[in-house]
């Protein structure tokens, strides 16, 4: 007897993984770096999402495009060939599991507001990571569609309560108090705008991940462009007013040195019994979202393998469409991924994190916007392609360009070692 095809996710749940994927650890731990810049961050939150929106409109095309789109190489290898698509698809599977950490890193940094640990604690710290690592691991193996509705639980019970704080608060912003701390840099309001675009751009790394589960999705050329950019703009709105307001009603010096700034602006206007709560919500809604990202390593990984880009064990499936061998190098990945950034403080474990993983994951985007702009003979591309694609190119310049140079060199190092042994390694098979 024949074994039933896993069921696929419709347009809600497919916008809900878009958004779940990126309302996570930025969200609830950015506010805290923010602070040490200034409420003139809320500009760079506008312009990351206006840059989020046209990437996000590039990969919608693609989908529509390619509606069985499951891989960067799916769209990346008729317009550029096999190395681009190799390239592409690989760094894209890399920067997931790799940034998966720094989920991880937000998830137990409000956790352990609820426990009787000491948070500062190295040991306690990477215990409880890879604990939660491990518990998602296990959450995957039974499948695309629970973890689905594992992420819609947390997105809902995760975020009820933060609604609560955004909805609420607003009846105490001061606003002089975030006027006086507009830009407290020093440097120009360009300048800081500027440089807080890739930090900022972490929040919204997982616009694609509709794209790139296309294959789990329903109705895909239709549904998939459209949880795209719902998914994007449901987040953008979210980013932009917490931002404001958490600056409007804590002083940037006490929420620049928060590991919970969300829990701090909770006890500010309800009072300290409404900490827990909130720590108990973002924890809940960071641990959905790193749920969500292990689907997205496993999926990315499958697809990596079934092209002969990663090792054929990645690409072996369970009856229930779960990755469940290319999970676990995933998960061991990750471990130790988590004791080679452990660093003296949760924030600085989780800038080095997002540091490497949002140019990783751009180098990827950049195929993206080149696939456009060149076509195919079967798709050549007209005018709408060109434009989407440019646009998608400029979006990925102003991130490389205000990333620091170090990190810039080191992601482009990587990319040419892994096309290195990708050549060497392709020449030996043929």
């Amino acid at each position: 007897m024949s074994q039933a095809a896993p069921k696929k996710i419709g347009v809600l749940l497919a916008t809900l993984v878009v958004a779940n994927n990126m309302i996570g650890s930025g969200f609830f731990l950015l506010p805290a770096s923010l602070a040490g810049q200034g409420g003139v961050t809320a500009l760079s939150w506008l312009l990351g999402t206006v840059i989020a929106v046209v990437l996000g409109g590039a990969f919608a095309r693609l989908a529509r495009d390619y509606p069985h789109l499951t891989s960067p190489d799916d769209y990346v290898r008729p317009a550029l060939g096999r190395d681009m698509g190799f390239l592409a698809t690989t760094l894209y599977w890399a920067s997931s599991w790799i940034g998966n950490n720094a989920i991880a890193v937000a998830a137990f940094g409000y956790l352990v507001t609820l426990l009787p640990l000491d948070g500062a604690n190295p040991s306690i710290r990477i215990a409880g990571q890879v604990g939660l690592i491990w518990l998602m691991f296990a959450i995957n193996l039974m499948g695309p569609r629970q973890v689905a509705k594992f992420q819609s639980f947390c997105v809902v019970f995760g975020l009820l309560p933060v609604a609560v704080v955004l909805v609420g608060g607003w009846g105490h912003f001061d606003a002089d108090l975030y006027r006086d701390a507009w830009n407290v840099t020093g440097e120009s309001d360009t300048a800081v705008v500027f440089a807080n675009l890739a930090p900022i751009f972490w929040a919204f790394v997982g616009l694609e991940t509709g794209a790139m589960v296309a294959g789990i999705v329903r109705d895909p050329e239709k549904n998939v462009p459209r949880a795209t950019l719902a998914g994007i703009l449901l987040a953008g709105v979210v980013y932009l007013l917490s931002s404001v307001l958490v600056m409007g009603i804590v002083p940037a010096g006490q929420l620049a040195a928060s590991s919970a700034p969300f829990a701090l602006v909770a006890g500010s206007i309800y009072g300290v019994w409404a900490i827990p709560i909130i720590a108990a919500a973002a924890a809940l809604k960071a641990t959905g979202t790193l749920g969500g990202w292990m689907l997205v390593s496993g999926e990315s990984g499958a697809r990596a393998a079934q092209r002969g880009y990663l090792p054929k064990v990645f690409g072996r499936l369970l009856a229930n469409g779960s990755a469940g061998w290319g999970l676990l190098f995933v998960a061991i990945a990750m471990t130790a991924i988590a004791f080679v950034t452990l660093a003296p403080t949760v924030a600085g474990q989780f800038e080095t994190i997002i540091g490497m993983v949002v140019l990783l994951v751009v180098l990827a985007y950049v195929a993206a916007g080149l696939s456009l702009m060149v076509g195919t003979p079967e798709r050549p591309s007209g005018l709408k392609e060109r434009l989407l694609g440019l646009g998608a190119l400029v979006a990925c310049s102003l991130l490389i360009f205000s990333s620091p140079l170090k990190l810039v060199g080191g992601s482009l190092l990587v990319s040419l070692v892994a096309w290195i042994v990708f050549r060497v390694f392709a020449r030996r098979s043929d």
